[in-house]
């Protein structure tokens, strides 16, 4: 088996961890890749590692059976940008902090390892966003897992969206922004926005306004079927566009549209990892705060 490992800056206390994934895998004697920036990382830190095995691209000649992404949601959102439309299936593992998408906590690395060589998992795919715009932008790399958004640009004021569903005008938001959303993207952005989570497997985008003026305004959610499109009348010449965790300043000649997906996702979810309870346990639903 060809396993690759995935990450980010990590703080000290994560090395442990670390260090516990990759003797896990040498252990039942797994051929580990690292991705370059990760393997430059390690090399910096007080780990000492053989990380001559490296890759700077994926390609279907040389994909590993699966990937790991060793750090936060931010991590793993970043490993999706690697994989893009290859079906090799990611395991997230959360050395960071909340961690709705890398749902293997540092506790739990040993038992889910134990299981992931077990075969005891399934494969939970998650659908993506697609932003087409004539100017190209994000040159190939124009999908996201989580959210597309309009942003207003550093202290500017609020801009004004034009939103269309397949053609029909739904709205004008005036607003610090707009995001589209998918299922896995209603438990970032879009719920610190007021959204509402929506199921993985919900066949659904969100349309969810950033700090809209117009209060009578709330998130709403369409099939994800639909083909999207926002025009931006800014009062600024420029504001942002994002991805995830990627953006970019474009002006408001910029006409997006926003789609699904050809392709999608593939996280692998050990037995007993539910989104449920991660969901439960990271909001704390069901905990009693007065104790």
């Amino acid at each position: 088996m060809r396993i690759a490992l995935h990450g980010k800056e990590f703080i000290d206390e994560s090395i442990p961890y670390i260090q516990q994934i990759i003797d896990e895998l040498k252990k039942r004697k797994v051929e580990i890749i690292y991705s370059t920036p990760f393997a430059r990382i390690i090399n910096r830190s007080p780990l000492e590692l053989d990380t001559s095995n490296t890759y700077t691209h994926l390609d279907s000649k040389s994909a590993p059976d699966y990937i790991f992404s060793i750090g936060g949601d931010g991590t793993l959102l970043d490993t999706v940008t690697q994989v893009q439309e290859l079906p090799i299936p990611i395991i997230g593992i959360n050395t960071g902090r909340l961690g709705f998408l890398a749902t293997i906590a540092k506790k739990d690395i040993e038992e889910a390892m134990d299981m992931f060589f077990k075969k005891k998992f399934t494969i939970d795919e998650r659908s993506l966003l697609r932003l087409e715009t004539k100017e190209g932008l994000f040159k190939g790399l124009n999908f996201a897992l989580n959210e597309v958004a309009v942003i207003k640009k550093d202290s500017s004021s609020m801009i004004k969206v034009n939103c269309f569903i397949d053609d029909q005008f739904l709205n004008t938001y005036w607003a610090d922004g707009l995001m589209i959303s998918t299922p896995t993207g209603s438990t970032g952005y879009s719920l610190s926005c007021g959204g509402p989570v929506i199921l993985p497997q919900s066949k659904n985008f969100l349309i969810t306004p950033i700090n809209p003026h117009n209060l009578n305004i709330r998130p709403m959610v369409v099939s994800d079927s639909s083909v999207i499109r926002i025009e931006v009348d800014s009062r600024g010449t420029n504001f942002l566009t994002s991805l995830d965790s990627r953006s970019e300043t474009v002006d408001s000649s910029v006409i997006m549209t926003v789609i699904k997906e050809s392709f999608t996702t593939k996280l692998v979810k050990p037995e007993g990892f539910s989104f449920v309870d991660t969901l439960r346990n990271k909001l704390n639903w069901g905990f009693d705060v007065r104790n």
